[in-house]
Order: C-alpha cells, then structure tokens, then sequence
C-alpha cells in the first residue's frame, strides 16, 4: 500500500523550508502529487521523482507567487502561505481546489495566520498576505479541521515564540507531518486534549521519511472486496490506522484476518449497521463514499450520518442511484447524535435498502471517493457500465486501473 496522498503533498510542501534537501519514499501515483510538483516547480524548488521517492531540494531563492493558472486544482497552495511568509514575507497564492464535497472555506486559515501577525488580503484571484515575522499566539480552532491544523503547523515552525494550537485535528496524517517537521529540526508535541505546543525555531534543515500506508485506500479495497464476494488482501496498511473502519465492517458482519504485514476481509453475508462520520479518531468522512456502496449489499436499512461535509452524502448516493440503488437522503441527523449541520437545510444525513440488485449505468463521478464507489458498484452491478470523470480516481488512488484488473475486475478504459 502507498502512502496517503493527504499525507504525501503536506510533506512536500514542509520540505521547501528545509536548508537542505529532504527525501520522502513511498509516494503514491496520483494526480495531486503531480499538481504539487507543479506548483513547487513553478516556484522554483526542485523535485526529482526516481520510481517511489521524491526528493525536494530547496531554491536558492524561492518565488512569492502561486500562479492563477493552479486556481482550484487541489488545495496545497493554501497551505504554502505560512512557508511562503517565513521564506519570501510577502506572498500570493491562488484560491484552493478540491472535490465537491461541501463548503471548504479558508477563514480558519486566513484568521490563525493573522493571529500569528499577517496581514492578509482576500480578493477574487486569491490570497495575499504580508510579514516580517509570524508571532507564536494562542489558537484555538472552531473546528478541528486537518488542512487548518497543517496550515498552523507549518506557520508556527518558524515563528518567533510558542505557539499553542487548541482543538486541533488528530488525524494520522497529521501526526505524520508533525514527525516529520520534528525530524527538520521543529521543536513541537502533542498534548491530550486536541493540543500542540509549537516553540518556533529560526532555521530547518531537510529530513528522509518513509510515508505510513494510505489508511483510505486500505478501506476502499477492503470493501471492493466484501462488496463482490471475494477475498482481498491489503498489505502496507498497519491496523492501529484502521481500527474503526475495522469494528464497522465486522458490525457488518466482515470477518478479518490480521497480522503485522496484512489485513484480509471476507463474508458470508452482510448485515445493515447505522454509521455516523466524524474526526479522528471517528469514522472518516473519506470512508462513507465506498461504505455507502456497501450498505446496498446488506440485508436491511442500513443509516449513514455525515458530520464533517455537509454535500459530501450526495455524490455516491446520485451514482447509487443511478445504478438502481434504494437511498434516500434526508437533512436531519440519522444514526447519531445531533451534528453541527443540525437545524440547517444540509442534506447530510442518508437512508440505504438492501439488498438491491444493482444494474449497469453510464454514471459520471463528481470526486475521488464517489470514483472509487463507481466502479465498486459497477463491479457487483448486472451487465457493463461506462464511468466518466475517472481523472477524479485517479487523483486520489495509487495506479486505481491497473489495482482493479489485478484484482480480477474486467475493466478498460476508453477514450483519452
């Protein structure tokens, strides 16, 4: 298994304030990764791919500006900001992209770094921002978002004092990329509570990483598996990344096997469960996408609750849908407790029957894990069905087409 590639890009982009070079193995194949070197390319920094390594080499003089032409394409360039003021003082960089999952805004970003000291300017192209130095502050986040946590951890590196960052996000992949920092020289820990405590230092130096196993792409396989009645094997993936996703598949009625180099999931049959997301050490949000496919396999009604995007239930419901699939989508919380989209017109809340006798469809896929739910569904589905928009697939999975075909899946892929 690959590393994660919301792991792999925050680590290139922490590389760039090294005084010297970093190397970071085990990187997947994947869209993002390739928009990052882009954008670390255009600013001068220099990124040496060789098979699954990369290695970043820091400019001389790094650029201040992100160029328009990366608007909207992933989200990294948000997350250059603090790099970028430490490196250059003044900076731009282009609003973020991603996938159509709900409102992303960027005030928990824009509103630390000015606590840090930044002037910061929004305007229609993107985001400029000013300082001599970020000052360490108190932060406390409204909400422990994972790219405001990165964006505070990497400001707060090299700021000028202490940093304590309140109600932060815990996710692995954070955790990761605090290690890593730690490993250029960053002076931080974590604290029980949802805390880190950063102490800025005036210089980082270029550290070697081996990325942790992709934790979503485990679970997305895990459940190809189940949904069509086989047997797959994930290697790569350690268990403490997935002990959720693991309890909720056996509620399900999955049976595991589990040692230290693999985990392999089977079934007799599967149960209906009620499943509600939430942050780590929660049920990921990135995991409902495949689990909702599942869901229609199960002998029941099954309820699935999202907590974190408030539109992302709508993207694999509509390609369910469109298969044949018996969901219904609701905007009151179901299958847990009252969220924070409770009382709001958010459609984020899903109701599934099973076991519905899916059928091919030509279905076009709105984001990285409705990607993969699409062609989970086509898998199982009755006669063939063609899926547009498999860039979104492949900007989130490590070589997905070659991965399906090895697993015995009859797929092509047509057109440019």
């Amino acid at each position: 298994m690959a590393g994660s590639k919301n792991a792999v890009t925050k680590h290139m982009v922490a590389a760039v304030m090294g005084s010297t070079s970093s190397v970071i193995e085990n990187i997947p194949d994947v869209g993002d990764v390739h928009i990052t070197e882009a954008i670390l390319r255009s600013l001068g920094v220099g990124v040496e791919r060789i098979d699954d390594r990369v290695e970043i080499h820091p400019a001389d003089e790094i650029g201040s500006q992100v160029s328009v032409e990366y608007t909207g394409l992933n989200r990294i360039p948000i997350l250059l900001l603090g790099p970028l003021l430490h490196l250059r003082h003044e900076v731009f960089v282009p609003l973020p992209g991603g996938d159509r999952i709900g409102r992303r805004p960027v005030d928990f970003h824009v509103d630390a770094l000015r606590a840090m000291g930044a002037e910061v300017d929004e305007t229609e192209d993107g985001i400029h921002a000013r300082a001599k130095r970020l000052q360490g502050v108190q932060i406390e986040l409204p909400y422990p978002s994972v790219m405001a946590t990165e964006t505070v951890l990497l400001a707060a590196a090299m700021a000028e004092g202490r940093t304590v960052l309140s109600n932060a996000a815990t996710e692995p992949e954070i955790v990761e990329l605090a290690l890593f920092l730690q490993r250029m020289g960053a002076r931080l820990e974590q604290r029980p509570g949802r805390q880190f405590v950063i102490e800025g230092v005036s210089e980082l130096r270029g550290a070697h990483t081996r990325l942790q196993g992709d934790r979503l792409e485990a679970f997305s396989y895990l459940v190809a598996g189940l949904i069509t009645g086989g047997n797959v094997r994930v290697a790569g993936c350690s268990q403490d990344r997935l002990v959720t996703a693991i309890t909720t598949l056996s509620r399900m009625g999955a049976v595991f096997e589990i040692n230290d180099d693999w985990i392999t999931a089977s079934s007799n049959g599967l149960n209906p469960v009620a499943v509600h997301t939430d942050t780590h050490p929660g049920f990921m949000t990135d995991w409902q996408s495949p689990l909702l496919v599942l869901m229609t396999q199960a002998d029941g009604m099954s309820v699935l609750h999202e907590t974190v995007f408030e539109d992302r239930v709508r993207y694999p419901a509509s390609v369910v849908r469109a298969m044949g699939g018996e969901v219904e989508l609701f905007d009151t919380c179901l299958g847990g407790p009252a969220c924070r989209f409770h009382d709001t017109n958010a459609v984020h809340s899903a109701v599934v029957r099973g076991v519905s006798k899916l059928r091919g469809a030509d279905v076009e896929i709105p984001d990285v894990r409705a990607g993969f739910s699409g062609v989970i569904a086509a898998a199982v589905a009755d006669g063939s069905s063609r899926i547009g928009g498999v860039n979104h697939l492949e900007r989130g999975y490590n070589r997905p087409l070659e991965t399906f075909q090895s697993l015995g899946l009859n797929l092509e892929r047509v057109g440019a």
